[in-house]
């Protein structure tokens, strides 16, 4: 659940019809301009797991359940701690705790089959930041397990700076489809300054080319045009395969190649954007947050409020969804 442009049904086409990823999980506020109360963390673990990490809310406890990245193998799981660490300590200033009612912070459906764990962090008052977000997902499916990871950074209507995107899908061990991006906020074609600055002067599409480089790597279409629209044309949106068995040659690939990049647009996209300085007027800001509770609200409609349900089961669902909507109108 999470809505890192998160960019809901971006599964591989095994899945993409018995799961859902949970990713995007947007800050909205009725009041465009007024900061919301604090976001919160929530995982989904088995009670077991429960137990054995105790923490207070919103204390080290919460954090280290979702740092450890339970289901993953070491490469995802060092890739996405050092992401979620850098982002951490460079904005960790500007951001709240994460808290949230302990029977949100952590569920799981009946069977057990599903687990999820979503950690969000609000922005201060005067920070720039928005929200960070970041969560994992384990399914276990009649084909297999399918591994969802995602972190996003959404930015507040102070600055038009592009938020951060990253998500990865893991259908099998030899499988995996990754969405790398920084979502535009503007319109590329009124505001060309804005391409060349975020997209043409960094060479952003190098890095696709360089992924599509390696023989295992291949474009991957999502089947929502919707997502199609609302990414950047320099997004990283691959899919990875290798043979049945060349389970090491996968995290050679995640280790060496997709791991370097993403830290690489994560670099670029705290120094440029998260502190680039672009304020902007309150008449623009009105327009920002406008446009972002948009496609805050659109990520809802096309991932949470449909795949929850069909994951943890309604009574979950509507628990973990009221409470959110209390933040949401806070």
């Amino acid at each position: 659940m999470a809505m890192a442009v998160t960019l809901a049904h971006f599964f591989p086409p095994s899945s993409s019809s018995s799961s859902s990823r949970l990713c995007f999980l947007p800050s909205l506020r009725p009041n465009p301009l007024r900061k919301p109360a604090p976001l919160c963390c929530f995982s989904p673990a088995s009670p077991q797991m429960d137990r054995q990490q105790g923490g207070g809310e919103g204390g080290t406890g919460e954090r280290k359940r979702f740092v450890d990245f339970p289901y993953l193998s070491a490469p995802y799981k060092d890739m996405m701690a050092a992401l979620v660490s850098t982002v951490e300590s460079r904005l960790g200033s500007y951001l709240l705790p994460c808290t949230l009612p302990p029977d949100v912070q952590y569920f799981h459906n009946q069977s057990n089959t599903a687990r999820a764990c979503l950690h969000i962090r609000s922005g201060i008052e005067s920070s720039p930041i928005d929200f960070i977000l970041g969560s994992w997902l384990h399914c276990e499916l009649p084909s297999g397990a399918l591994n969802i990871m995602s972190l996003s950074a959404y930015l507040a209507p102070s600055t038009d700076a592009p938020n951060f995107l990253m998500e990865v899908v893991q259908s099998s061990p030899t499988s995996l489809v990754l969405i790398l991006d920084l979502p535009p906020r503007k319109d590329l074609v009124l505001h060309s300054d804005y391409l060349q600055s975020f997209y043409e002067e960094p060479q952003l599409d190098r890095h696709q080319q360089l992924l599509e480089q390696i023989p295992e790597v291949q474009p991957y279409y999502s089947s929502s045009l919707f997502l199609r629209s609302v990414v950047s044309p320099t997004a990283m949106v691959v899919r990875a395969a290798t043979e049945a068995g060349r389970v090491e040659r996968m995290e050679e690939i995640v280790r060496d190649h997709v791991s370097p990049v993403a830290k690489q647009v994560l670099a670029f996209w705290l120094d440029q954007c998260a502190f680039g300085e672009r304020e902007v007027g309150e008449n623009e800001r009105a327009d920002l947050a406008k446009r972002d509770l948009v496609i805050k609200k659109k990520y809802i409609e096309i991932d949470m409020a449909t795949n929850l349900p069909r994951l943890f089961g309604q009574e979950v669902a509507d628990r973990v969804l009221g409470v959110i909507q209390e933040v949401f109108e806070s």
